[in-house]
């Protein structure tokens, strides 16, 4: 597997590089934002440890246009703690968010829990979910709308495969959690809230009238058919 990381600290580029060939990563590095789009382009990497604060322009702006090009799990960096970034980065599509300064091992946990979640693309064989002008088939890993296809993260995918296989059945955030992130003690229960969010953006012919993905007012979300 390679790993593209993006941090304008030497130090903390090289702890980070060193960190993830342990792991069996092959590590490529970029100190600047340009540089890393670069880089993402010609060598496809696995997975991207990426900073918030960059040269030119922002770890944001960068994981938007990755994630515009790609699904690869996205692990952001940064010394701002405050809720806000921590939200911002998961709605703009990153798939964790570690605010610094950290311990290498609490990193790789979060790595290995990312990569895990991002290998369901791989998943077995299931059945073809449908509801409207949507169909999720499970055996192509796919979801459309129509004759669309739709371009969902792993997560994504496997939230809306959850609930579409539970029509009507409401479901608390901890038990999506639960059930969909699996046992990630790091991810917060705002998480379900940020992907209901966007997969409503991408599936939902109205996003602000959910036709498909509703709220339970006090309880959580569920899957009308």
């Amino acid at each position: 597997m390679k790993a593209l990381v993006v941090d304008d600290e030497q130090p903390l580029l090289d702890a980070l590089q060193y960190a993830l060939q342990r792991e069996g990563f092959e590590v490529i590095t970029a100190t600047d934002s340009e540089q890393a789009i670069q880089l993402f382009n010609e060598q496809n990497p696995d997975l991207v440890i990426l900073d918030v604060m960059l040269p030119t322009r922002s770890g944001f702006e960068v994981c938007q246009i990755l994630r515009k090009q790609s699904n690869v799990p996205i692990i952001m960096l940064t010394a701002r703690g405050a809720e806000g970034d921590r939200v911002v980065g998961l709605e703009i599509g990153a798939d964790d968010y570690i605010t610094k300064p950290f311990s290498m091992r609490e990193l790789m946990a979060r790595i290995r829990s990312v990569m895990r979640r991002a290998s369901a693309s791989s998943a077995p064989a299931g059945p073809v979910l449908k509801a409207g002008d949507l169909t999720v088939d499970v055996n192509q890993y796919e979801a459309r709308l129509g004759d669309r296809l739709l371009n969902l993260s792993p997560k994504e995918f496997e939230l809306l495969r959850f609930l579409m296989e539970h029509p009507g059945q409401v479901f608390s955030r901890q038990t999506l959690l639960d059930r969909v992130w699996g046992e990630d003690k790091y991810i917060e229960e705002r998480t379900v809230d940020v992907h209901i969010h966007w997969l409503r953006e991408k599936i939902e012919p109205n996003p602000r009238k959910p036709k498909y993905l509703l709220t339970v007012r006090g309880v959580g979300y569920k899957f009308r058919g």
